[in-house]
C-alpha cells in the first residue's frame, strides 16, 4: 500500500536515523569478523536508499511532484552520508557499501522507469515549410 510523501518522508528519515544509531552502538559487533563488516556495509546501503528517498521526497514536497532526483547534488550526498556512517564503522564496511549502494540504486532506478514514465505520443507527420 502506498503512502503520501509527507509520510514516505517522515518513515524513510526516521527508519534512516534508526539505522545509523544502530550501526554506532553495534560497531564493536559489526567489525568483529569478515560477514559482519560486510552486513555493515548492507546496512550501509540501506541508509543510503532511505536518505536519498527522504531528500527526494522533501523536494518533491517543497518543490513539486515532477522533480526528480539527480546523480550530483541528491545522489551523491546521500551515498557520501551512508559512506561516512560506514566509515565510522570499519573500513571494509565502505567498500561493501558502494557496491551494494551501486546494485540498489539500479534496480531503484530500474523500478521507477517502470512505474513513474509515461510513453509520450509523438506525432508522425512533420510540417513543411515553404521556402520563400
Amino acid at each position: 500500500m502506498a503512502v503520501s510523501t509527507s509520510v514516505s518522508l517522515v518513515l524513510a528519515s526516521l527508519s534512516a536515523v534508526l539505522i545509523f544509531s544502530g550501526m554506532q552502538m553495534y560497531r564493536p559487533l559489526l567489525a568483529s569478523s569478515q560477514m559482519a563488516t560486510i552486513f555493515g556495509g548492507y546496512l550501509g546501503s540501506w541508509l543510503f536508499i532511505l536518505s536519498l528517498t527522504a531528500v527526494s521526497n522533501l523536494e518533491a514536497a517543497v518543490l513539486g511532484y515532477g522533480f526528480q532526483a539527480k546523480f550530483f547534488p541528491e545522489v551523491s550526498f546521500c551515498l557520501g552520508i551512508a559512506l561516512f556512517a560506514c566509515g565510522m564503522v570499519h573500513r571494509v564496511c565502505v567498500t561493501s557499501c558502494i557496491l551494494f549502494s551501486v546494485a540498489a540504486l539500479y534496480y531503484v532506478n530500474k523500478i521507477s522507469h517502470k512505474v513513474h514514465n509515461v510513453a509520450v505520443q509523438v506525432d508522425s507527420y512533420a510540417s513543411k515549410k515553404k521556402k520563400k
